[in-house]
C-alpha cells in the first residue's frame, strides 16, 4: 500500500521542548518522519521547522492544534501531493512564464498553474503555447478584476512573471507572503528605462536577479532567491539583456519552487529557507 506524505511547516518563539513535542505527537499517531530541517534564529528569537511525514492516517493533524496553541505556533500542514494553486501575472515578456510552464509540465515544479492574467492581449505574449492554461486579459489598475480572479481560481500563490505594473498597497496587504516578484539586481542604483544600458555605461561587472515577496515597499520585500553572472567590457547592452533574462527565469523558478515546497519561512524582513 502506498504511504501518503505530508508536509508540516511551523514557526514559533524559541524555547525548549518544541522538537520533542512535535516528534512525540507524530510518534503517538504512528507517523514516520522522513526528513526534518530546523533553525533557531537568534535575531528574531524564533524557531523554524519543516518536517516531511509518512502516514495513511486521514486525521494525522487533528490533534496538533493543541500543541500549536501551547507553543504559539504559526503552522501549515498539507498532503505533499496537494499541490498549491498558482496564478501568474505577465505583461509581454515570456521568458519567466515559459520557464514556469515548462517546469510544471515535466514535474519539476510541484504546483498547479491554474490561470495566467496579463495587461495585454493574448497575441502580444512572447509565449505561444500556454499548455492549455486559461489566459485572462485584465486592464491596468483593474485590481477588482484581479481580486475576483484570485477568488475564482482559489489561487494560493500569485507570481509576477515580469508583470510591469505596480500593485497598490491594499492589494499587496491582501496577500501577505503570497505574492512573488522578480527583478534585475541593479535596483536601486539603475531605475527607470533601459537599466542594462545604464549599467553598461557605468561598466558594471556583475548582473543578476532577485526574487522576493511583494510588500508595500516597492521591490524591498523579503528576498527568497538571488543569482549573479559576471560580465566584461565586451558585453553589449543587448548581450547583457539576454543574460539577464536567463538569470531572471532561473531565479524566479527556484523561488516559486521553494515556496510551493513549503520551504520558505518569513522572519521579519528576511526569509529562512529550510
Amino acid at each position: 500500500m502506498t504511504t501518503n506524505r505530508h508536509i508540516l511547516k511551523l514557526s514559533c518563539p524559541d524555547r525548549p521542548g518544541i522538537v520533542a513535542a512535535v516528534s512525540g505527537y507524530f510518534f503517538e499517531k504512528g507517523a514516520n518522519i522522513l526528513s526534518s530541517a530546523q533553525f533557531e534564529d537568534p535575531e528574531t528569537k524564533r524557531f523554524f521547522l519543516r518536517t516531511v511525514l509518512a502516514s495513511n492516517d486521514p486525521d494525522l493533524d487533528e490533534g496538533f492544534a493543541k500543541i500549536a496553541h501551547e507553543f504559539d505556533m504559526d503552522w501549515t500542514f498539507r498532503a505533499e501531493n496537494d499541490h498549491p494553486r498558482v496564478l501568474i501575472l505577465v505583461s509581454k515578456a515570456g521568458h519567466c512564464l515559459g520557464e514556469l510552464l515548462y517546469r510544471q509540465s515535466i514535474g519539476d515544479l510541484p504546483a498547479s498553474i491554474v490561470a495566467i492574467a496579463g495587461n495585454h492581449p493574448r497575441s502580444a505574449l512572447e509565449v505561444r503555447d500556454l499548455m492549455d492554461v486559461p489566459y485572462h486579459e485584465i486592464a491596468n489598475k483593474d485590481e477588482a478584476a484581479l481580486h475576483a480572479l484570485v477568488r475564482e481560481t482559489k489561487a494560493d500563490l500569485i507570481v509576477l512573471a515580469r508583470y510591469m505594473q505596480i500593485l497598490s498597497n491594499d492589494f499587496c496587504a491582501a496577500y501577505p507572503g503570497k505574492l512573488i516578484n522578480i527583478h534585475h539586481s541593479f535596483l536601486p542604483g539603475f531605475k527607470g528605462a533601459k537599466p542594462y544600458h545604464q549599467a553598461h555605461e557605468r561598466g558594471v561587472k556583475l548582473i543578476g536577479a532577485t526574487a522576493h515577496y511583494v510588500t508595500a515597499e516597492l521591490d524591498e520585500g523579503p528576498i527568497i532567491e538571488q543569482d549573479v553572472e559576471r560580465i566584461t567590457h565586451a558585453d553589449t547592452p543587448e548581450m547583457m539583456v539576454a543574460k539577464g533574462r536567463d538569470i531572471e527565469r532561473r531565479v524566479l523558478t527556484r523561488a516559486v519552487t521553494l515556496h510551493v515546497q513549503d520551504r520558505v519561512c518569513m522572519a521579519g524582513k528576511k526569509t529562512i529557507i529550510l
